[in-house]
């Protein structure tokens, strides 16, 4: 009873709109950041007995922090060789890298909306659109589109949680919320990743690279070369 109070109060706070947006944020360029769970765990809290947080305010604020966190990578990419990220120094880091700029480079626009849902992809597309020169604007927009609808499918995967529990303890909600938003994650993201290979069938074997660390007597590519576009540019269909 002590832990579902404190979880209730917890929710109540005005305090925790900030938390949620920082995690939002910091999430979509530090993928080990637990974002879709703390939407979901709100969302699912927000139907419960005590209505709080306020759910027209949990969908704009998860929004907005994905929405920075999108910005923030794409600013990195544009002045950080992002291959020597520590981040991406693993065989699949490097290789979730390749992928991602062979698939700005084909079809930018649905790849950037659509890795909004695969933790490290989202990484990868952002800092890559930055580095390969993908114009800011059209970045932005799409971006936008994106955080708006991760944050409204988050928020009904914790809806959904919390009124079928609506009957028993809030943090039963919540638990199976984050479960729920766990599992339904990994098929978005395996169904996502057969979207994405079909249609670049050669980023099929990207995606299933190794995660052996890259080479560390390998020459680090010039700065310049990793931050200017293909000949032909990135664009989309």
């Amino acid at each position: 009873m002590g832990l579902e109070q404190w979880a209730l109060d917890l929710a109540a706070s005005p305090w925790i709109y900030l938390v949620m947006y920082l995690f939002a944020a910091i999430d979509g360029f530090f993928p080990p950041i637990p974002s879709e769970s703390v939407v979901i765990a709100l969302a699912a809290l927000a139907v419960g007995p005590g209505g709080e947080p306020n759910l027209w305010v949990v969908v704009p604020v998860a929004a907005l922090g994905a929405f920075t966190g999108d910005q923030i990578a794409f600013s990195i990419g544009r002045r950080v060789p992002v291959h020597r990220l520590r981040l991406f120094r693993s065989g699949r880091g490097q290789a979730a890298l390749a992928w991602a700029e062979r698939a700005l480079e084909r079809r930018g626009a649905s790849f950037i909306i659509a890795a909004r849902y695969i933790p490290v992809g989202r990484v990868a597309v952002n800092m890559t659109a930055g580095a390969v020169g993908f114009p800011r604007r059209r970045f932005t927009f799409l971006a936008a589109i994106a955080a708006v609808t991760w944050a409204c499918y988050s928020t009904v995967i914790g809806v959904s949680a919390g009124a079928a529990f609506r009957d028993h303890s809030p943090l039963w909600g919540v638990v199976v919320g984050v479960v729920g938003g766990v599992v339904i994650g990994v098929v978005v993201d395996w169904a996502l990743r057969r979207w994405l290979s079909r249609a670049d069938p050669d980023g099929a074997a990207i995606l299933e690279a190794d995660e052996s660390p890259a080479p560390t007597d390998a020459p680090p590519a010039p700065a310049d070369e990793v931050r200017t576009p293909q000949h032909h540019g990135p664009h989309t269909r």
